[in-house]
């Protein structure tokens, strides 16, 4: 038993495969794809675990064309070359193009991603990217612009339910084991929506003593639980516990504690993760939850994050412990963050309303016969830079989106609001 469970149990069709049925689904956008037997590029994105890499090689073998995966962890331009110039030789006439999976793609250097984007714009090559890390900051423009995105979510627990049962009743060796599941509960909640992460704990659980008189397996909660406490990092050996750490350590940092966060901060580090993971969730941090209770925070989380790409590991975990310490230090306001999304959902409400002819740019003459501009009072010509006018569209000069949540300097500008509004800003 070379292989691990979760490679013994990789599907191999589409109606093996478990879960995204948003994309795989009868009638959804990729299973119609396939089934046509034409594709064109894309990248997979959602978290470890969720069948990126599974779907990838359904897809080939669907479509019967030559499949080739490099792993952005140990391959270079050179080896991107190297695939493009084979799948120019073995592409024929009227054939779909041969596929390249790149796992990892979000790990690619710029000059690695600018190399494949002319076999892509060709279709020399069909790209699938799989990533864990948003495309938008990680994927350059040119080369995500030349595919599609879909996003995979992690399995619902009835997916999970059915990839256990399927296990314990197709594995071979598990089959033997006469296994019965009394207890569910642990092994999905330590999962996570994770089928890799399920399965290497089945694996481990498996490998418990038998707990029954007649020699059956009886997998417990309790059972599950003093498995992976004896082995905390058995079914994680991948680095998989990187959502749910991230995770503790940001809520960690939003509960005003130091001594939490540091302790995940160093789990991370320990683990290995990339320290520009960290340092962007930092960045994030301090405008979503410190905010502007202490704008110094977010300038101070940048400077973390251009120190950790300027010296290096492993003394970039000292500017990334300094910025932790600081936000978890520091008072809390989401004030900004809330405002900005009721702006957004109230845009989503309201549609396009126009801009007031007063705000409107009037560089033409024409446009300031329409009246564009016009109206329009120069703050800096009143005393204390403000003179009060009409700056939302008509109907919605009544909105306040933006509630200051008093915190020493939240007080301060909306004092600032209240003396130049006067009742707009009135709680």
């Amino acid at each position: 038993m070379s292989q691990p469970l979760a490679e013994r149990l990789r599907p191999r069709t589409l109606d093996e495969y478990i879960g995204q049925h948003h994309l795989v689904g009868p009638g959804a956008v990729l299973r119609r794809m396939i089934e046509a037997k034409h594709i064109s590029s894309f990248i997979l994105w959602g978290p470890p675990g969720v069948g990126k890499t599974t779907l990838a090689r359904i897809v080939a073998t669907q479509l019967e064309v030559p499949f080739y995966t490099l792993s952005a962890v140990t391959s270079g331009v050179k080896d991107v070359r190297e695939v493009i110039e084979r799948a120019q030789k073995e592409r024929f006439f009227n054939q779909e193009s041969p596929i390249l999976f790149i796992d990892e793609i979000h790990r690619f250097s710029k000059s690695q991603q600018d190399s494949l984007l002319g076999a892509v714009e060709k279709g020399v090559i069909t790209l699938i990217g799989a990533t864990t890390e948003n495309p938008s900051f990680e994927v350059i423009r040119p080369l995500l612009s030349r595919c599609q995105l879909y996003v995979l979510k992690p399995l619902e627990k009835e997916d999970l339910l059915l990839l256990l049962d399927r296990a314990l009743h197709q594995d071979i060796y598990l089959r033997e084991r006469h296994i019965t599941v009394k207890e569910s509960g642990a092994i999905l909640r330590y999962s996570g929506g994770d089928a890799r992460k399920l399965l290497n704990i089945l694996e481990l659980v498996s490998d418990s003593p038998v707990s029954s008189e007649d020699g059956e397996l009886v997998i417990t909660d309790e059972l599950v639980d003093n498995c992976l406490q004896q082995n905390p990092l058995a079914y994680d050996k991948d680095g998989e516990m990187h959502y749910d750490i991230i995770s503790a350590f940001i809520k960690s940092i939003r509960g005003s504690d130091p001594d939490a966060a540091l302790y995940w901060l160093a789990r991370m580090i320990e683990g290995g993760e990339d320290p520009q993971f960290i340092a962007r969730r930092l960045v994030i941090s301090a405008a979503e939850d410190v905010g502007l209770a202490n704008p110094n925070a977010l300038l101070l989380a940048n400077a973390a994050f251009d120190a950790v790409m300027k010296i290096g590991w492993p003394e970039g975990r000292i500017p990334l412990a300094e910025a932790t310490v600081y936000l978890a230090s520091s008072p809390k306001s989401n004030s900004a963050y809330l405002g900005v999304d009721t702006a957004l959902s109230l845009v989503r409400q309201t549609g396009n309303l126009p801009v007031p002819l007063p705000l409107r740019n009037a560089p033409t003459k024409l446009m300031k016969d329409l009246g564009y501009h016009d109206g329009y009072k120069y703050p800096h010509d009143y005393p204390s830079n403000f003179t009060p006018q009409q700056y939302l569209p008509d109907g919605l000069t009544d909105k306040r989106l933006w509630h200051a949540q008093h915190t020493p300097s939240e007080e301060k500008l909306y004092q600032q609001m209240l003396r130049c509004w006067g009742r707009r800003y009135e709680e």
